[in-house]
């Protein structure tokens, strides 16, 4: 029973039983429930964590664990980039199959590039190519940028069936069907979706990117943790992608696409604008009043402020701990009937020449084409595609990058025609990452400390979030004493006097009895006396 499961995980290991457990009961997949409380089982019971290499449970065109620690599979490119400098034209950036810096999970190893600022080719031939038909393309891999990522990308390119495909000239410029994952330079972050398309009438090729995702990216490139990159296309001409099997964006081949040179700027600066030569940027927005003149009765020498002169020094202070007494200041009273006092200045104006930061004006775009939709007017090379779903072929899986940061770690390729299979392979893999990450992370008592190290202020809001519920607590809901309940201690008044207190109250409880039965009885005899009177008259 899982009660007994977390006994024995208490006993056996404390360090992981709370998150692990707390984590498990959040997961809806089913299969991912089982593999995860499986993998939890194993590492309560042992303390050797072992990791099976992931086996796909259906049909896939390619599968990649890196577990074997080869790269026999891979090609290594031995071309040249063609518009690069000769020295750092060459594909020369190293690649190493290693495990992951931090989090590890012993037996799983993964691709990382190696080297910064060069640029990296690398390829592997599928299985068997991708013909775009009847059935859905669904490409999934792993990314963990382990040292941040200055600028660079993790994207891969599956390159097309052109029948002359060559992995040892893979570079640049190498036709491509698709090309899909995370890019970041500067504080752009993007997850791409390219994917080139053929004109069916004159055979042209054509780029068309993806719109952007719909949610913010940055933390996928800045939290050091392993993430998974889902794209799924349709036959139906839809496509979806996920980050972490979470959907980010969505949309259709035949609308959310456009051309990568589409020009939709209506003004733009003018290219032929030159700056004035009298145009100051230095100039300060604020000068002072030329005209200004100082008000008759400015008393210069007099300050604005001057020493009590009534102030006496305090009888305890002490010159030696408190240093020379000085007697507080006060407004200067020769100022009440001046029209100002201390040294005059001019006030500040608005500076006529003043004219900011100097920009071209804008101008008419000679390029601009209105904002980017289907073509809707008859011309001669015009086509309508209602499948471009039907790309090319595709029959290797690459990565061609540049990168400015080292040590990005990749993993777990896996491409294939049925998501369940992407999710199974998926929670055999990164799920088991994502597990041992979550029960590596800090608590919550822990990320608060490490907040307020970083951060002194947040422990005022601390004590403030802790104190003030209490305050109210006690203030609203302690009970009050009532007269009813006072009680005598050993510390109140001695026993004697409250005894003879207790006796007369006795005694004047007793006179008060005496006396209701005295009026009780004078009662009684008016009464029957009223009644005999009544009788006689009668």
């Amino acid at each position: 029973t899982s009660a007994q499961f977390s006994a024995t995980c208490m006993r056996r290991a404390p360090w992981m039983t709370c998150k692990m457990v707390t984590r498990l009961r959040r997961i809806e997949h089913l299969h991912y429930v089982k593999m995860a409380f499986k993998t939890v089982l194993f590492m309560c019971f042992d303390p050797q964590v072992t990791y099976k290499t992931p086996v796909p449970t259906g049909d896939v065109y390619f599968a990649e664990t890196f577990d074997d620690g080869s790269l026999d599979r891979w090609q290594l490119s031995k071309t040249v980039k063609g518009d690069a400098d000769d020295d750092i034209a060459k594909y020369d950036g190293k690649w190493s199959v290693e495990q992951l810096k931090e989090n590890k999970v012993p037996g799983d190893q993964g691709l990382v590039l190696k080297s910064r600022a060069k640029h990296h080719a690398i390829a592997a031939m599928l299985n068997k190519p991708f013909i775009f038909q009847d059935e859905p393309l669904v490409i999934q891999y792993e990314v963990n940028f382990q040292d941040g990522i200055d600028c660079g990308g993790a994207y891969i390119k599956l390159l097309s069936d052109t029948g002359s495909l060559n992995l040892e000239q893979f570079h640049d410029r190498t036709p491509y069907t698709i090309m899909f994952g995370p890019d970041k330079c500067g504080e752009d972050y993007k997850l791409h979706f390219i994917f080139r398309h053929q004109n069916p009438l004159n055979k042209d090729v054509e780029e068309k990117h993806a719109k952007r995702a719909d949610v913010d990216l940055k933390k996928f490139y800045t939290d050091k943790k392993t993430h998974l990159y889902t794209l799924v296309l349709n036959p139906d001409n839809s496509y979806e992608m996920f980050i972490d099997q979470s959907s980010v964006s969505r949309g259709s081949l035949l609308h959310d696409v456009v051309p990568p040179d589409w020009d939709e700027r209506a003004k733009i600066p003018d290219p032929e604008a030159v700056k004035p030569d009298d145009w100051d940027e230095d100039a300060p927005a604020k000068i002072e009043d030329p005209d200004a003149l100082k008000p008759e009765g400015w008393l210069d020498d007099e300050p604005e402020f001057v020493p009590d002169p009534n102030a006496e020094k305090p009888e305890d202070w002490d010159e030696e701990m408190d240093g020379e007494w000085e007697a507080p200041q006060i407004p200067n009273p020769a100022c009440e009937t001046a029209t100002g006092c201390g040294e005059w200045k001019r006030p500040m104006i608005n500076n006529p020449q003043y004219k900011g930061k100097w920009k071209a004006p804008l101008v008419d775009n000679p390029n601009y084409q209105g904002v980017w939709k289907p073509r809707k007017i008859d011309n001669p090379e015009f086509f309508e595609d209602l499948q471009p779903f039907r790309m090319i072929s595709f029959k290797a899986l690459g990565l061609e990058l540049w990168s400015m940061t080292s040590d990005i770690y990749f993993d777990n390729f896996i491409i294939t025609s049925h998501k369940e299979v992407a999710d199974r392979w998926a929670s055999d893999s990164w799920g088991l990452k994502k597990l041992v990450a979550s029960a590596n992370e800090p608590g919550i008592f822990s990320q608060l400390m490490i907040a307020a190290e970083e951060r002194p202020w947040l422990w005022v809001i601390y004590i403030l979030t802790v104190a003030l519920p209490i305050g109210l607590a006690v203030l609203f809901c302690w009970p009050k004493k009532s007269d009813d309940d006072y009680v005598y201690k050993k510390v109140d008044l001695p026993r004697g006097d409250v005894e003879e207190e207790e006796e007369e109250e006795e005694d004047e409880a007793a006179v008060v009895d005496d006396e209701d039965k005295v009026a009780e009885a004078a009662e009684s005899a008016q009464a029957a006396g009223e009644e005999t009177e009544h009788q006689t008259s009668g």
